[in-house]
Protein backbone atom coordinates (compact mmCIF):
# COMPACT_ATOMS: atom_id res chain seq x y z
CA UNK A 1 0.00 0.00 0.00
CA UNK A 2 0.80 3.23 -0.61
CA UNK A 3 0.99 6.41 0.07
CA UNK A 4 2.51 9.40 -1.38
CA UNK A 5 3.15 13.71 -0.73
CA UNK A 6 3.90 15.69 -3.84
CA UNK A 7 4.85 18.87 -3.64
CA UNK A 8 1.95 21.53 -5.41
CA UNK A 9 1.40 25.17 -5.78
CA UNK A 10 -1.39 28.16 -5.76
CA UNK A 11 0.34 30.03 -8.31
CA UNK A 12 -2.02 30.73 -11.29
CA UNK A 13 -0.84 29.97 -14.79
CA UNK A 14 -2.43 31.13 -18.01
CA UNK A 15 -2.71 27.59 -18.92
CA UNK A 16 -3.22 24.08 -17.39
CA UNK A 17 -0.08 21.97 -16.70
CA UNK A 18 -0.77 18.00 -17.36
CA UNK A 19 1.98 15.74 -16.15
CA UNK A 20 2.62 12.79 -14.53
CA UNK A 21 2.96 13.64 -10.76
CA UNK A 22 6.06 12.42 -9.52
CA UNK A 23 6.10 11.51 -5.47
CA UNK A 24 9.07 12.88 -3.62
CA UNK A 25 7.98 10.48 -1.37
CA UNK A 26 6.61 7.35 -0.73
CA UNK A 27 5.03 5.76 2.71
CA UNK A 28 4.76 2.18 2.98
CA UNK A 29 3.79 0.02 5.81
CA UNK A 30 0.23 -0.82 6.19
CA UNK A 31 -0.55 -4.64 5.04
CA UNK A 32 -3.29 -5.51 2.62
CA UNK A 33 -6.47 -6.64 4.46
CA UNK A 34 -9.85 -8.20 3.30
CA UNK A 35 -13.31 -8.16 3.72
CA UNK A 36 -15.61 -11.30 5.01
CA UNK A 37 -18.53 -11.67 3.38
CA UNK A 38 -21.59 -14.09 4.19
CA UNK A 39 -20.61 -15.74 0.38
CA UNK A 40 -17.34 -15.53 1.32
CA UNK A 41 -13.97 -13.68 1.29
CA UNK A 42 -12.58 -10.37 -1.30
CA UNK A 43 -9.34 -10.44 -2.52
CA UNK A 44 -7.09 -8.48 -0.63
CA UNK A 45 -7.39 -4.56 -0.40
CA UNK A 46 -3.96 -2.73 -0.51
CA UNK A 47 -5.47 1.20 -0.14
CA UNK A 48 -5.06 3.01 3.19
CA UNK A 49 -8.41 4.61 4.18
CA UNK A 50 -8.13 7.89 5.65
CA UNK A 51 -5.16 10.27 6.60
CA UNK A 52 -4.39 13.47 7.92
CA UNK A 53 -2.03 16.05 8.87
CA UNK A 54 -0.76 16.96 12.36
CA UNK A 55 -1.08 21.30 11.89
CA UNK A 56 2.59 21.52 11.71
CA UNK A 57 2.66 19.85 8.90
CA UNK A 58 5.77 17.94 10.30
CA UNK A 59 3.96 14.69 10.84
CA UNK A 60 0.62 12.57 9.46
CA UNK A 61 -1.65 10.31 10.52
CA UNK A 62 -2.68 7.18 8.45
CA UNK A 63 -5.24 4.58 9.46
CA UNK A 64 -6.52 1.34 7.55
CA UNK A 65 -8.43 -2.42 7.28
CA UNK A 66 -5.31 -3.97 8.54
CA UNK A 67 -6.82 -2.42 12.20
CA UNK A 68 -4.07 0.15 13.02
CA UNK A 69 -2.89 3.41 12.54
CA UNK A 70 0.19 4.47 12.19
CA UNK A 71 2.12 8.06 12.29
CA UNK A 72 4.93 8.93 9.87
CA UNK A 73 7.74 11.66 10.06
CA UNK A 74 7.47 13.60 7.15
CA UNK A 75 11.10 14.42 7.70
CA UNK A 76 12.60 11.73 8.00
CA UNK A 77 9.68 9.65 5.50
CA UNK A 78 9.47 6.92 7.71
CA UNK A 79 7.17 6.02 10.40
CA UNK A 80 6.88 6.27 13.95
CA UNK A 81 7.33 2.91 14.73
CA UNK A 82 6.21 3.65 18.20
CA UNK A 83 3.24 5.46 18.25
CA UNK A 84 1.83 2.24 15.72
CA UNK A 85 -1.41 1.50 17.20
CA UNK A 86 -3.61 -1.82 16.55
CA UNK A 87 -7.21 -2.49 17.13
CA UNK A 88 -9.83 -4.87 17.80
CA UNK A 89 -11.47 -3.47 14.43
CA UNK A 90 -10.78 -1.30 10.87
CA UNK A 91 -10.55 2.09 10.92
CA UNK A 92 -12.94 4.14 8.74
CA UNK A 93 -11.33 6.99 9.37
CA UNK A 94 -8.23 9.78 11.39
CA UNK A 95 -8.48 13.39 12.09
CA UNK A 96 -6.11 15.39 13.77
CA UNK A 97 -7.51 18.59 15.61
CA UNK A 98 -6.65 21.96 14.37
CA UNK A 99 -4.55 22.55 17.92
CA UNK A 100 -2.87 19.25 17.38
CA UNK A 101 -4.23 18.00 21.12
CA UNK A 102 -6.53 15.18 19.86
CA UNK A 103 -6.58 12.28 17.89
CA UNK A 104 -9.22 11.11 16.68
CA UNK A 105 -9.83 7.15 15.32
CA UNK A 106 -13.11 6.16 14.20
CA UNK A 107 -15.10 2.95 13.15
CA UNK A 108 -17.02 0.49 15.19
CA UNK A 109 -16.02 2.18 17.77
CA UNK A 110 -14.32 6.12 18.33
CA UNK A 111 -11.46 6.72 20.12
CA UNK A 112 -9.77 9.54 21.39
CA UNK A 113 -6.44 10.21 22.36
CA UNK A 114 -4.84 13.00 23.88
CA UNK A 115 -1.35 13.53 22.29
CA UNK A 116 0.16 15.04 25.19
CA UNK A 117 -0.96 12.98 27.93
CA UNK A 118 -1.72 9.56 25.68
CA UNK A 119 -5.14 9.75 27.63
CA UNK A 120 -7.69 7.67 25.23
CA UNK A 121 -11.74 8.19 25.80
CA UNK A 122 -14.09 5.47 23.78
CA UNK A 123 -17.02 7.64 22.97
CA UNK A 124 -18.89 5.89 20.89
CA UNK A 125 -19.76 2.06 20.53
CA UNK A 126 -21.74 -0.34 18.31
CA UNK A 127 -22.82 1.47 15.35
CA UNK A 128 -20.09 1.92 12.62
CA UNK A 129 -18.99 5.90 12.02
CA UNK A 130 -17.84 6.06 8.32
CA UNK A 131 -17.26 9.67 8.92
CA UNK A 132 -16.09 12.14 11.18
CA UNK A 133 -14.81 15.82 11.24
CA UNK A 134 -13.32 18.01 14.31
CA UNK A 135 -14.83 22.04 14.84
CA UNK A 136 -12.82 24.32 13.70
CA UNK A 137 -11.80 25.59 17.79
CA UNK A 138 -10.65 21.99 18.54
CA UNK A 139 -13.68 21.40 20.58
CA UNK A 140 -16.27 18.92 19.53
CA UNK A 141 -16.50 16.10 17.45
CA UNK A 142 -19.37 15.32 14.98
CA UNK A 143 -19.46 11.91 13.25
CA UNK A 144 -21.87 9.45 11.39
CA UNK A 145 -22.86 6.23 10.82
CA UNK A 146 -24.67 4.59 7.98
CA UNK A 147 -28.24 4.23 8.90
CA UNK A 148 -28.32 7.84 8.61
CA UNK A 149 -27.58 9.10 12.36
CA UNK A 150 -25.15 11.68 13.85
CA UNK A 151 -23.57 12.80 16.93
CA UNK A 152 -21.89 15.63 18.10
CA UNK A 153 -19.48 15.23 21.39
CA UNK A 154 -17.01 17.79 23.06
CA UNK A 155 -13.96 16.03 22.67
CA UNK A 156 -12.54 16.77 26.26
CA UNK A 157 -15.27 14.80 28.22
CA UNK A 158 -17.00 12.92 25.48
CA UNK A 159 -20.12 14.17 26.64
CA UNK A 160 -22.73 14.63 23.98
CA UNK A 161 -23.81 17.73 22.87
CA UNK A 162 -26.34 17.06 20.18
CA UNK A 163 -28.00 14.69 18.12
CA UNK A 164 -28.76 12.52 17.11
CA UNK A 165 -29.53 14.01 13.77
CA UNK A 166 -31.67 11.52 11.61
CA UNK A 167 -30.56 12.98 8.29
CA UNK A 168 -31.08 12.06 4.61
CA UNK A 169 -35.02 11.81 5.85
CA UNK A 170 -37.07 10.90 2.75
CA UNK A 171 -34.56 9.47 0.80
CA UNK A 172 -34.32 5.63 -0.10
CA UNK A 173 -30.88 5.08 0.96
CA UNK A 174 -27.78 7.00 2.19
CA UNK A 175 -25.03 4.14 3.10
CA UNK A 176 -22.13 6.54 2.87
CA UNK A 177 -22.26 10.06 4.20
CA UNK A 178 -20.01 13.39 4.36
CA UNK A 179 -20.46 16.07 6.89
CA UNK A 180 -18.63 19.50 7.95
CA UNK A 181 -19.04 22.09 11.14
CA UNK A 182 -18.99 25.20 10.04
CA UNK A 183 -16.38 27.31 11.17
CA UNK A 184 -19.00 28.88 14.35
CA UNK A 185 -19.57 24.88 14.90
CA UNK A 186 -23.72 26.30 14.15
CA UNK A 187 -24.22 24.78 10.86
CA UNK A 188 -23.58 20.66 10.17
CA UNK A 189 -23.57 20.51 6.11
CA UNK A 190 -24.08 16.70 5.16
CA UNK A 191 -23.95 15.09 1.86
CA UNK A 192 -25.02 11.22 1.88
CA UNK A 193 -26.80 9.45 -0.76
CA UNK A 194 -24.29 8.58 -3.21
CA UNK A 195 -23.58 12.26 -3.65
CA UNK A 196 -27.29 13.30 -4.04
CA UNK A 197 -28.61 14.71 -0.96
CA UNK A 198 -27.04 17.70 0.34
CA UNK A 199 -28.69 18.78 3.80
CA UNK A 200 -27.77 21.65 6.00
CA UNK A 201 -28.49 21.17 9.76
CA UNK A 202 -28.73 24.35 12.48
CA UNK A 203 -26.72 22.64 15.39
CA UNK A 204 -28.46 24.18 18.30
CA UNK A 205 -31.93 23.25 17.52
CA UNK A 206 -30.83 20.35 16.27
CA UNK A 207 -33.63 20.83 13.30
CA UNK A 208 -32.96 20.90 9.47
CA UNK A 209 -32.94 24.67 8.08
CA UNK A 210 -35.78 23.58 5.71
CA UNK A 211 -33.62 23.21 3.20
CA UNK A 212 -32.47 19.85 1.38
CA UNK A 213 -31.30 19.56 -1.78
CA UNK A 214 -31.98 15.75 -3.30
CA UNK A 215 -31.38 14.42 -6.65
CA UNK A 216 -32.60 10.34 -6.38
CA UNK A 217 -32.51 9.89 -10.12
CA UNK A 218 -28.96 11.12 -10.63
CA UNK A 219 -26.07 8.87 -10.84
CA UNK A 220 -24.75 7.63 -7.43
CA UNK A 221 -21.16 7.78 -6.92
CA UNK A 222 -18.64 8.07 -3.97
CA UNK A 223 -18.92 10.14 -1.24
CA UNK A 224 -16.23 12.69 -1.48
CA UNK A 225 -15.62 15.40 1.66
CA UNK A 226 -17.73 18.53 1.64
CA UNK A 227 -16.42 22.36 2.96
CA UNK A 228 -17.39 25.59 4.08
CA UNK A 229 -16.12 27.53 1.99
CA UNK A 230 -17.28 31.27 3.55
CA UNK A 231 -17.61 30.98 6.99
CA UNK A 232 -20.83 29.61 7.51
CA UNK A 233 -22.68 31.17 4.18
CA UNK A 234 -20.87 28.88 1.34
CA UNK A 235 -20.75 25.28 0.60
CA UNK A 236 -18.76 22.97 -1.61
CA UNK A 237 -19.01 19.84 -2.69
CA UNK A 238 -19.10 16.74 -5.72
CA UNK A 239 -22.99 17.32 -6.17
CA UNK A 240 -24.83 15.09 -8.78
CA UNK A 241 -26.93 17.41 -10.33
CA UNK A 242 -26.30 15.66 -13.56
CA UNK A 243 -24.49 13.23 -15.01
CA UNK A 244 -21.10 15.33 -15.30
CA UNK A 245 -18.16 14.53 -12.49
CA UNK A 246 -18.61 17.97 -11.40
CA UNK A 247 -18.24 20.41 -8.24
CA UNK A 248 -20.45 22.96 -7.33
CA UNK A 249 -20.23 25.70 -4.93
CA UNK A 250 -23.80 26.04 -2.96
CA UNK A 251 -25.60 29.28 -1.13
CA UNK A 252 -26.04 27.29 2.35
CA UNK A 253 -29.49 29.27 3.04
CA UNK A 254 -31.02 27.94 -0.35
CA UNK A 255 -28.92 25.36 -1.39
CA UNK A 256 -28.61 26.82 -4.86
CA UNK A 257 -25.38 26.86 -7.00
CA UNK A 258 -23.00 29.67 -6.73
CA UNK A 259 -20.74 30.86 -9.52
CA UNK A 260 -19.76 28.50 -12.14
CA UNK A 261 -19.00 24.67 -11.69
CA UNK A 262 -15.55 23.19 -11.80
CA UNK A 263 -15.71 20.88 -14.79
CA UNK A 264 -12.60 18.98 -16.38
CA UNK A 265 -13.21 15.49 -14.98
CA UNK A 266 -13.75 12.72 -17.29
CA UNK A 267 -15.06 10.03 -14.70
CA UNK A 268 -16.61 10.04 -11.19
CA UNK A 269 -14.93 12.20 -8.44
CA UNK A 270 -13.32 10.00 -5.73
CA UNK A 271 -11.98 12.95 -3.91
CA UNK A 272 -11.38 16.61 -2.34
CA UNK A 273 -9.40 18.65 -0.47
CA UNK A 274 -9.19 22.29 0.06
CA UNK A 275 -6.58 24.44 1.60
CA UNK A 276 -7.23 26.82 4.90
CA UNK A 277 -6.72 29.47 3.19
CA UNK A 278 -9.99 28.86 0.56
CA UNK A 279 -7.67 29.32 -2.28
CA UNK A 280 -7.22 26.24 -3.66
CA UNK A 281 -9.31 23.23 -4.58
CA UNK A 282 -7.67 19.60 -5.54
CA UNK A 283 -9.43 17.11 -6.62
CA UNK A 284 -9.72 13.36 -7.95
CA UNK A 285 -10.71 11.04 -10.01
CA UNK A 286 -11.62 7.49 -11.42
CA UNK A 287 -9.90 9.28 -14.58
CA UNK A 288 -6.81 9.10 -12.76
CA UNK A 289 -5.90 12.26 -12.79
CA UNK A 290 -5.76 15.12 -9.61
CA UNK A 291 -7.05 18.26 -11.11
CA UNK A 292 -5.64 22.11 -9.02
CA UNK A 293 -7.97 24.81 -9.21
CA UNK A 294 -7.57 28.55 -8.21
CA UNK A 295 -11.07 28.66 -6.30
CA UNK A 296 -12.45 31.71 -7.13
CA UNK A 297 -11.79 32.09 -10.65
CA UNK A 298 -12.73 28.24 -11.11
CA UNK A 299 -8.96 27.93 -13.19
CA UNK A 300 -7.56 24.82 -13.83
CA UNK A 301 -4.15 25.35 -12.82
CA UNK A 302 -2.78 21.63 -13.10
CA UNK A 303 -4.29 18.26 -14.26
CA UNK A 304 -1.97 15.50 -12.88
CA UNK A 305 -1.97 11.67 -13.92
CA UNK A 306 -1.28 9.30 -11.28
CA UNK A 307 -1.06 5.42 -11.65
CA UNK A 308 -4.73 4.29 -10.26
CA UNK A 309 -7.20 6.15 -8.88
CA UNK A 310 -6.76 8.11 -5.39
CA UNK A 311 -8.80 6.57 -2.23
CA UNK A 312 -8.24 9.93 -0.12
CA UNK A 313 -6.35 13.32 -0.87
CA UNK A 314 -5.65 16.21 1.89
CA UNK A 315 -3.96 19.24 1.42
CA UNK A 316 -0.80 20.02 4.28
CA UNK A 317 -1.67 23.01 6.83
CA UNK A 318 0.46 25.03 4.82
CA UNK A 319 -0.88 23.91 1.09
CA UNK A 320 2.97 23.48 -0.04
CA UNK A 321 2.12 19.62 0.06
CA UNK A 322 -0.54 17.28 -1.30
CA UNK A 323 -0.67 13.66 0.09
CA UNK A 324 -2.81 11.40 -1.25
CA UNK A 325 -3.84 7.41 -1.02
CA UNK A 326 -3.96 4.78 -3.83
Amino acid sequence: MNHMLASSSTQPSATANRSVLTPVMTLKGHEPWSISWPNGKLPDYKCVTSISYFPDGKQMISGSGDKTIRRWDLREGKEIEEAKEVFMNVIEVVGVSRDGRWVVTAGREVKVREVETGIVRTFHEGKWLSCIDVSANSKLLVGASSDRTAWIWRLDTGELVAGPFKIGVGIAYSANIALRLSEDSKKLAVLSNGGRCLEVWNVQTQKILDVQKSNPDGPGSLITPIFWTTKHKFIVAAFNLTADATIHEFDASTLETVGAPFKGHTHTICGLAFSSDRVLLVSSSFDNTIKLWAFESRQLLASLDVESWTFTIVLSPDSRQLAYTN
